[in-house]
Protein backbone atom coordinates (compact mmCIF):
# COMPACT_ATOMS: atom_id res chain seq x y z
CA UNK A 1 0.00 0.00 0.00
CA UNK A 2 1.36 3.41 -0.97
CA UNK A 3 1.56 5.93 1.84
CA UNK A 4 2.33 9.62 1.97
CA UNK A 5 5.56 10.21 3.81
CA UNK A 6 7.04 13.27 5.49
CA UNK A 7 6.84 14.71 8.97
CA UNK A 8 4.29 17.32 9.96
CA UNK A 9 5.19 20.38 11.99
CA UNK A 10 6.18 19.48 15.55
CA UNK A 11 3.23 21.35 16.96
CA UNK A 12 0.75 19.08 15.19
CA UNK A 13 2.19 15.60 14.93
CA UNK A 14 2.14 13.35 17.97
CA UNK A 15 -1.23 12.40 19.32
CA UNK A 16 0.28 12.56 22.78
CA UNK A 17 0.90 16.24 22.24
CA UNK A 18 -2.26 17.18 20.42
CA UNK A 19 -4.71 17.28 23.27
CA UNK A 20 -8.14 18.81 23.60
CA UNK A 21 -11.18 18.66 25.80
CA UNK A 22 -14.92 18.79 25.54
CA UNK A 23 -18.47 17.92 26.35
CA UNK A 24 -20.73 15.34 24.80
CA UNK A 25 -23.47 17.89 24.16
CA UNK A 26 -23.59 19.82 20.91
CA UNK A 27 -23.71 23.62 21.32
CA UNK A 28 -26.51 25.65 19.79
CA UNK A 29 -25.82 26.39 16.15
CA UNK A 30 -24.64 22.80 15.79
CA UNK A 31 -24.26 20.34 12.95
CA UNK A 32 -26.35 21.33 9.94
CA UNK A 33 -27.17 17.82 8.72
CA UNK A 34 -29.60 17.84 5.83
CA UNK A 35 -28.98 21.49 4.89
CA UNK A 36 -29.19 21.70 1.08
CA UNK A 37 -26.11 22.54 -0.94
CA UNK A 38 -26.19 25.14 -3.67
CA UNK A 39 -25.88 23.77 -7.20
CA UNK A 40 -23.78 24.68 -10.21
CA UNK A 41 -20.03 25.18 -10.52
CA UNK A 42 -18.12 26.46 -7.50
CA UNK A 43 -14.68 28.03 -7.45
CA UNK A 44 -12.41 28.33 -4.44
CA UNK A 45 -8.88 29.61 -3.90
CA UNK A 46 -7.14 27.67 -1.16
CA UNK A 47 -4.29 28.47 1.22
CA UNK A 48 -1.75 27.75 -1.52
CA UNK A 49 -3.27 30.50 -3.64
CA UNK A 50 -4.48 27.82 -6.06
CA UNK A 51 -7.85 28.42 -7.72
CA UNK A 52 -9.95 25.30 -8.35
CA UNK A 53 -13.33 25.06 -10.06
CA UNK A 54 -15.63 22.12 -9.35
CA UNK A 55 -18.48 21.37 -11.76
CA UNK A 56 -20.77 20.85 -8.77
CA UNK A 57 -20.30 21.28 -5.00
CA UNK A 58 -18.29 18.44 -3.51
CA UNK A 59 -20.24 15.67 -1.78
CA UNK A 60 -17.75 12.77 -1.57
CA UNK A 61 -15.14 14.44 0.60
CA UNK A 62 -12.13 13.00 2.41
CA UNK A 63 -10.83 14.95 5.43
CA UNK A 64 -7.23 14.50 6.57
CA UNK A 65 -7.18 16.83 9.59
CA UNK A 66 -9.64 16.78 12.48
CA UNK A 67 -10.42 20.49 12.52
CA UNK A 68 -11.37 20.34 8.85
CA UNK A 69 -13.39 17.15 9.40
CA UNK A 70 -15.30 18.95 12.15
CA UNK A 71 -16.01 21.82 9.77
CA UNK A 72 -17.35 19.46 7.11
CA UNK A 73 -19.71 17.74 9.54
CA UNK A 74 -20.83 21.09 10.93
CA UNK A 75 -21.76 22.11 7.39
CA UNK A 76 -23.83 18.95 6.94
CA UNK A 77 -21.31 16.94 4.93
CA UNK A 78 -20.38 13.56 6.39
CA UNK A 79 -16.94 12.70 4.92
CA UNK A 80 -16.54 9.43 3.06
CA UNK A 81 -13.00 9.15 4.45
CA UNK A 82 -11.30 10.46 7.59
CA UNK A 83 -7.74 10.13 8.85
CA UNK A 84 -7.66 8.32 12.22
CA UNK A 85 -11.37 8.02 12.97
CA UNK A 86 -10.76 6.59 16.45
CA UNK A 87 -8.60 9.59 17.31
CA UNK A 88 -11.20 11.99 15.97
CA UNK A 89 -13.94 10.38 18.04
CA UNK A 90 -11.74 10.68 21.15
CA UNK A 91 -10.51 14.24 20.71
CA UNK A 92 -13.36 15.99 18.91
CA UNK A 93 -16.92 15.68 20.20
CA UNK A 94 -18.22 18.92 18.66
CA UNK A 95 -19.40 17.40 15.37
CA UNK A 96 -19.90 13.65 15.42
CA UNK A 97 -19.28 11.26 12.57
CA UNK A 98 -22.24 9.05 11.65
CA UNK A 99 -20.24 5.83 11.27
CA UNK A 100 -20.20 5.74 7.47
CA UNK A 101 -16.70 7.18 6.92
CA UNK A 102 -13.79 4.91 6.05
CA UNK A 103 -10.51 5.26 7.94
CA UNK A 104 -7.73 6.33 5.55
CA UNK A 105 -4.70 6.06 7.84
CA UNK A 106 -3.08 8.57 10.12
CA UNK A 107 -3.12 12.34 9.78
CA UNK A 108 0.62 12.39 9.27
CA UNK A 109 0.69 9.45 6.85
CA UNK A 110 -2.67 8.87 5.16
CA UNK A 111 -3.01 6.02 2.66
CA UNK A 112 -3.06 7.01 -1.02
CA UNK A 113 -4.69 3.71 -1.99
CA UNK A 114 -7.45 4.01 0.62
CA UNK A 115 -8.27 7.56 -0.45
CA UNK A 116 -8.26 6.73 -4.17
CA UNK A 117 -10.55 3.74 -3.63
CA UNK A 118 -13.22 6.05 -2.24
CA UNK A 119 -13.34 8.02 -5.50
CA UNK A 120 -13.66 11.37 -3.72
CA UNK A 121 -14.60 14.55 -5.52
CA UNK A 122 -12.55 16.56 -2.98
CA UNK A 123 -9.75 15.95 -0.47
CA UNK A 124 -9.41 18.52 2.32
CA UNK A 125 -6.14 18.89 4.24
CA UNK A 126 -4.18 21.38 6.34
CA UNK A 127 -1.15 23.23 5.03
CA UNK A 128 1.31 21.13 7.07
CA UNK A 129 0.53 18.04 4.99
CA UNK A 130 0.17 19.79 1.64
CA UNK A 131 3.86 19.85 0.77
CA UNK A 132 4.13 16.07 0.76
CA UNK A 133 0.58 15.03 -0.12
CA UNK A 134 -1.21 17.49 -2.38
CA UNK A 135 0.60 16.64 -5.62
CA UNK A 136 0.05 12.90 -5.12
CA UNK A 137 -3.63 13.30 -4.33
CA UNK A 138 -4.30 15.72 -7.18
CA UNK A 139 -3.56 12.91 -9.63
CA UNK A 140 -7.06 11.57 -8.97
CA UNK A 141 -9.06 14.23 -7.04
CA UNK A 142 -9.22 17.99 -6.47
CA UNK A 143 -7.51 19.11 -3.27
CA UNK A 144 -8.41 21.93 -0.90
CA UNK A 145 -5.65 23.11 1.45
CA UNK A 146 -6.63 25.17 4.48
CA UNK A 147 -4.31 27.46 6.42
CA UNK A 148 -4.85 25.29 9.51
CA UNK A 149 -3.46 27.80 12.00
CA UNK A 150 -2.02 31.32 12.11
CA UNK A 151 -1.08 32.68 15.52
CA UNK A 152 -1.29 36.25 14.25
CA UNK A 153 -5.05 35.96 13.56
CA UNK A 154 -6.28 32.55 14.56
CA UNK A 155 -9.97 33.24 15.12
CA UNK A 156 -10.22 35.06 11.79
CA UNK A 157 -8.17 32.29 10.19
CA UNK A 158 -10.62 29.71 11.55
CA UNK A 159 -13.48 31.65 9.99
CA UNK A 160 -11.61 31.86 6.67
CA UNK A 161 -10.97 28.10 6.62
CA UNK A 162 -14.60 27.39 7.48
CA UNK A 163 -15.90 29.67 4.74
CA UNK A 164 -13.40 28.17 2.26
CA UNK A 165 -14.66 24.65 2.91
CA UNK A 166 -18.27 25.88 2.81
CA UNK A 167 -17.68 27.32 -0.66
CA UNK A 168 -16.31 24.01 -1.96
CA UNK A 169 -19.28 22.01 -0.63
CA UNK A 170 -21.92 24.61 -1.53
CA UNK A 171 -22.91 25.38 2.07
CA UNK A 172 -22.10 29.09 2.36
CA UNK A 173 -25.53 29.94 3.81
CA UNK A 174 -25.03 27.35 6.53
CA UNK A 175 -21.58 28.74 7.28
CA UNK A 176 -22.97 32.25 7.69
CA UNK A 177 -25.53 31.02 10.22
CA UNK A 178 -23.01 28.94 12.20
CA UNK A 179 -20.59 31.87 12.42
CA UNK A 180 -23.38 34.28 13.35
CA UNK A 181 -24.39 31.93 16.17
CA UNK A 182 -20.77 31.76 17.32
CA UNK A 183 -20.42 35.54 17.29
CA UNK A 184 -23.61 35.86 19.33
CA UNK A 185 -22.22 33.35 21.86
CA UNK A 186 -18.99 35.34 22.13
CA UNK A 187 -20.90 38.57 22.76
CA UNK A 188 -23.16 36.94 25.34
CA UNK A 189 -20.24 35.23 27.07
CA UNK A 190 -18.21 38.43 27.19
CA UNK A 191 -21.13 40.20 28.83
CA UNK A 192 -21.59 37.42 31.40
CA UNK A 193 -17.90 37.56 32.31
CA UNK A 194 -18.04 41.33 32.63
CA UNK A 195 -21.17 41.12 34.79
CA UNK A 196 -19.35 38.63 37.05
CA UNK A 197 -16.48 41.10 37.52
CA UNK A 198 -14.05 38.75 35.76
CA UNK A 199 -13.15 40.92 32.74
CA UNK A 200 -9.39 41.24 32.46
CA UNK A 201 -8.68 38.18 34.61
CA UNK A 202 -5.72 36.04 33.59
CA UNK A 203 -5.73 32.50 32.27
CA UNK A 204 -3.13 29.99 31.12
CA UNK A 205 -3.78 26.94 28.92
CA UNK A 206 -1.55 23.89 28.62
CA UNK A 207 -1.28 20.22 27.90
CA UNK A 208 1.49 17.86 28.88
CA UNK A 209 3.16 14.50 28.40
CA UNK A 210 5.71 12.31 30.10
CA UNK A 211 9.22 11.61 28.83
CA UNK A 212 10.57 9.07 31.25
CA UNK A 213 9.96 10.58 34.66
CA UNK A 214 9.96 14.17 33.37
CA UNK A 215 6.81 16.14 32.58
CA UNK A 216 6.97 18.26 29.44
CA UNK A 217 4.45 21.06 29.23
CA UNK A 218 3.11 22.70 26.10
CA UNK A 219 1.80 26.21 26.68
CA UNK A 220 -0.81 27.91 24.54
CA UNK A 221 0.27 31.48 23.90
CA UNK A 222 -2.03 34.39 23.12
CA UNK A 223 -2.19 33.47 19.42
CA UNK A 224 -3.32 29.86 19.92
CA UNK A 225 -6.89 29.29 18.78
CA UNK A 226 -8.44 28.55 22.17
CA UNK A 227 -6.46 31.39 23.74
CA UNK A 228 -8.04 33.67 21.16
CA UNK A 229 -11.44 32.49 22.37
CA UNK A 230 -10.56 33.51 25.93
CA UNK A 231 -9.26 36.88 24.78
CA UNK A 232 -12.45 37.48 22.78
CA UNK A 233 -14.35 36.96 26.04
CA UNK A 234 -12.39 39.78 27.69
CA UNK A 235 -9.84 37.63 29.51
CA UNK A 236 -6.03 37.86 29.31
CA UNK A 237 -3.53 35.15 28.43
CA UNK A 238 -0.73 35.10 31.00
CA UNK A 239 1.84 33.12 29.02
CA UNK A 240 4.46 35.42 27.47
CA UNK A 241 7.13 32.81 26.73
CA UNK A 242 8.36 31.95 23.24
CA UNK A 243 5.80 30.34 20.93
CA UNK A 244 5.82 29.26 17.30
CA UNK A 245 4.28 31.65 14.74
CA UNK A 246 1.80 29.20 13.25
CA UNK A 247 0.15 27.54 16.23
CA UNK A 248 1.07 29.89 19.08
CA UNK A 249 2.47 27.01 21.12
CA UNK A 250 5.55 26.91 23.33
CA UNK A 251 7.27 24.29 25.45
CA UNK A 252 8.43 24.50 29.04
CA UNK A 253 8.83 22.44 32.21
CA UNK A 254 7.44 22.87 35.69
CA UNK A 255 10.26 25.27 36.55
CA UNK A 256 9.10 27.52 33.71
CA UNK A 257 5.64 27.79 35.23
CA UNK A 258 6.99 29.87 38.10
CA UNK A 259 6.36 32.98 35.98
CA UNK A 260 2.61 32.39 36.44
CA UNK A 261 2.33 34.17 39.76
CA UNK A 262 -0.83 36.25 39.32
CA UNK A 263 -3.04 35.41 42.28
CA UNK A 264 -6.23 35.41 40.21
CA UNK A 265 -4.87 33.29 37.37
CA UNK A 266 -6.73 30.14 36.39
CA UNK A 267 -4.84 27.29 34.73
CA UNK A 268 -6.70 25.16 32.18
CA UNK A 269 -5.38 21.93 30.76
CA UNK A 270 -6.41 19.08 28.50
CA UNK A 271 -6.11 15.33 28.96
CA UNK A 272 -8.64 13.75 26.61
CA UNK A 273 -6.64 10.53 26.27
CA UNK A 274 -7.03 9.91 30.00
CA UNK A 275 -3.37 10.61 30.78
CA UNK A 276 -3.48 13.43 33.32
CA UNK A 277 0.19 14.28 33.84
CA UNK A 278 -0.64 17.32 35.94
CA UNK A 279 -2.54 15.23 38.47
CA UNK A 280 -0.14 12.26 38.47
CA UNK A 281 3.28 13.35 37.21
CA UNK A 282 3.42 16.53 39.29
CA UNK A 283 1.45 15.61 42.39
CA UNK A 284 4.59 15.35 44.52
CA UNK A 285 6.56 18.14 42.83
CA UNK A 286 7.40 20.94 45.26
CA UNK A 287 7.53 23.64 42.60
CA UNK A 288 4.15 22.62 41.22
CA UNK A 289 2.55 22.56 44.66
CA UNK A 290 3.94 26.04 45.41
CA UNK A 291 2.32 27.74 42.41
CA UNK A 292 -0.53 30.11 43.37
CA UNK A 293 -3.09 28.56 41.01
CA UNK A 294 -2.40 25.11 42.47
CA UNK A 295 -2.48 26.26 46.10
CA UNK A 296 -5.73 28.17 45.55
CA UNK A 297 -7.42 25.38 43.58
CA UNK A 298 -7.62 27.43 40.37
CA UNK A 299 -6.60 24.40 38.32
CA UNK A 300 -9.15 23.21 35.75
CA UNK A 301 -9.05 20.04 33.70
CA UNK A 302 -11.27 20.74 30.73
CA UNK A 303 -13.92 18.15 29.87
CA UNK A 304 -12.63 15.52 27.48
CA UNK A 305 -13.27 15.89 23.77
CA UNK A 306 -12.93 19.61 23.04
CA UNK A 307 -10.46 19.82 20.16
CA UNK A 308 -8.17 22.78 20.77
CA UNK A 309 -7.44 23.13 17.03
CA UNK A 310 -11.01 22.82 15.75
CA UNK A 311 -13.73 24.83 14.06
CA UNK A 312 -16.62 27.00 15.27
CA UNK A 313 -18.27 24.26 17.33
CA UNK A 314 -15.08 23.27 19.18
CA UNK A 315 -14.42 26.94 19.85
CA UNK A 316 -17.98 27.21 21.18
CA UNK A 317 -17.39 24.29 23.53
CA UNK A 318 -14.25 25.94 24.87
CA UNK A 319 -16.07 29.26 25.18
CA UNK A 320 -18.87 27.70 27.20
CA UNK A 321 -16.43 26.10 29.63
CA UNK A 322 -14.51 29.36 30.13
CA UNK A 323 -17.72 31.28 30.77
CA UNK A 324 -18.87 28.64 33.25
CA UNK A 325 -15.62 28.77 35.21
CA UNK A 326 -15.37 32.56 35.36
CA UNK A 327 -19.01 33.15 36.27
CA UNK A 328 -19.42 30.60 39.06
Amino acid sequence: MKRITGALAAATVAAALLTGCGTTEEPSGGTASGAPATGGPVTYTDARGKAVTLDTPATRVVGLEWGEVEMLVTLGVQPVGVADIKGYDTWNTAAKLDGTARDVGTRGEPSIDSIAALKPDLVVMGSDLAGTAAAQLEKFAPVLVTRGSDASRNLDRMRDDFNLIATAVGRTDTAKQVLADFDAAVAAGRQKIADAGAAGKYFAIADGWMEGSAVNIRMFGGGALVSQVGIALGLQNAWTGEVDPAWGLGQTDVEGLKVLQDRDLRFFYNASDGTDVFATGLKDNAIWKSLPFVRQNRLHRMPDGIWTFGGPLSCRQYLDELVKVYTL
